[in-house]
């Protein structure tokens, strides 16, 4: 190899030399981007917060209850007063056997007993017919029924007094618990035990329902009658006095102490759970551990994705490095040659 061709190769050499090493600095400097973004997605794997399931201890109360003949009475509040007293709040309950329910809602026929300009609907279940809620009841006057209802027939002039004042009650009950409306109502008898239960419908339901041609309402409608609830009261504000066992728990409640009212409960100490508050938390603990679950699978995906760009890139920096050592080796070799061309050509000239 001659001078001027063992320099162009020596400049050849250095120069990919120079690019292998610049290559790498880049390579170096993406490993380390990649490096930070490892970091930040391990970082954001500490910051976040494990989901905790719910305890039924958190939902879990103590309550006190004492009870008067058919009543429940639940202590909801206890404020102490600086006489040893407590002001105390208290709800109570009790099952009202002629109390307004909800029914099994029924299908309602209607006739048109006017003309089609001037409808005057007239309704019906099966073949009896319903009557407004609270009208005056036809009379003879001797004050038997004149109508056609099964059940009015039954009553004397006397019970059909005391069934207006009834049905007064009967509409004041329905729209304090269902709203202010028109009610229509029907008697139907129980032909176990021959006695006749009230069933009601508000009127502009029926108004308002879709019949078919056949005059049947295409839906079943809302019906109440006359049965047994649940019904509850708030005390409050009532002067007390307690006596606890050595654990702390109230064992007797004194009402009214020292007044002519005064009167002394034994007081049964229940452990409570609110199993729907409890549901509703565990379900919304089950809905947090998934989106952490999720989360963490998404964040590691991402690490994985990381780690094989940073392997691909540690691979290249291996191939650069063994790239360079030959590079130098081979740089050495012509380095040594341009030394004898250069010395021979000094001994030719000396």
């Amino acid at each position: 190899m001659g001078m001027a061709a063992s320099q162009a190769r020596f400049l050849g050499l250095t120069a990919r030399k120079s690019n292998t090493e610049y290559e790498g600095q880049q390579i170096n400097q993406q490993r380390t981007t990649l490096g930070n973004q490892s970091a930040n997605y391990y970082n954001q794997l500490l910051g976040m917060t494990v989901p905790v399931p719910p305890s039924v201890a958190d939902y879990t109360k103590t309550t006190y209850t004492f009870t008067d003949g058919s009543l429940s009475n639940s202590i909801s509040s206890l404020i102490a007063q600086p006489d040893g007293t407590y002001l105390i709040s208290y709800t109570t309950s009790w099952t009202n056997d002629f109390a307004v329910v909800s029914a099994a809602p029924s299908i309602y026929t209607r006739v048109n007993t006017g003309t089609e300009d001037t409808p005057n609907y007239t309704y019906y279940v099966g073949g009896q017919e319903l009557r407004g809620l609270g009208d005056t009841i036809p009379v003879d006057a001797e004050g038997k029924y004149t109508g056609t209802d099964p059940y009015l027939k039954t009553l004397s002039a006397e019970q059909i007094k005391n069934l207006e004042a009834e049905e007064d009650q009967y509409i004041e009950q329905l729209n304090s618990k269902y709203g202010d409306a028109e009610w229509m109502v029907r008697y139907v008898q129980n032909t176990s035990t021959g006695t006749w239960s009230p069933y009601f419908v508000k009127k502009d339901v029926l108004d308002n329902a879709i019949y078919n041609e056949n005059g049947a309402s295409q839906s079943n409608i809302p019906t109440y009658t006359v049965g047994s609830a649940k019904e509850t009261e708030e005390i409050k504000g009532v002067t007390a006095r307690l006596e606890q066992d050595s654990t702390g728990r109230i064992i007797n409640i004194t009402l009214n102490p020292g007044e002519d009212s005064e009167v002394t409960y034994a007081v049964t100490t229940n452990t409570v759970t609110d199993q729907a508050a409890y549901d509703d938390a565990m379900n919304q603990y089950e809905y947090d551990k998934y989106e952490y679950d999720q989360s963490i699978q998404n964040i590691n995906a991402k690490i994985e994705i990381v780690q094989a760009e940073d392997k691909n890139l540690e691979l290249r920096l291996k191939q650069l490095d063994t790239e360079q050592d030959a590079i130098q080796t081979e740089m050495d070799a012509v380095q040594k040659v341009i030394e004898k061309n250069t010395e021979s050509t000094f001994k030719t000239f000396g």
